[in-house]
């Protein structure tokens, strides 16, 4: 017998606001991932190895560290750097894209996220 069912997609979300962070994740789950929330970007590498997530998504403006920092370490890093990364942030200025986009984010999305968007850029990058 052959089982169709497979196992669901993990997504990392790290992101430090508690609104943000919820609606993500709820989304997500909503539709059969597997989440982890991080809040602090200071965990979010050690919880990505330990999580080994098929997606990390990756607020820019964190305290104590930086997304785009995060993004650029785990691009460096063996486990890590297969790992596609969407970028999201509240902060979307003139060139901003093009450097979350060098630091090697995948995708990029601007807040205020619409689910829409959100769920075309979270499958397209599975």
């Amino acid at each position: 017998m052959v089982t169709t069912e497979r196992m669901a997609k993990r997504i990392l979300v790290v992101e430090d606001n508690d609104l943000n962070r919820r609606l993500f994740c709820d989304v997500l789950k909503s539709q059969g991932f597997a989440v982890e929330p991080v809040s602090d970007g200071m965990d979010a590498l050690e919880t990505a190895r330990k999580f080994v997530p098929n997606l990390i998504i990756m607020d820019i403006q964190l305290p104590n560290i930086s997304g785009l920092d995060l993004i650029e370490a785990a691009k460096a890093d063996k486990i890590l750097r297969s790992i596609p990364m969407l970028a999201v942030t509240a902060y979307a200025g003139k060139g901003d894209e093009e450097r979350i986009r060098d630091a090697g984010a995948d995708g990029y999305l601007s807040k205020p996220v619409s689910i829409g968007p959100f769920m075309t850029a979270v499958k397209s990058l599975l």
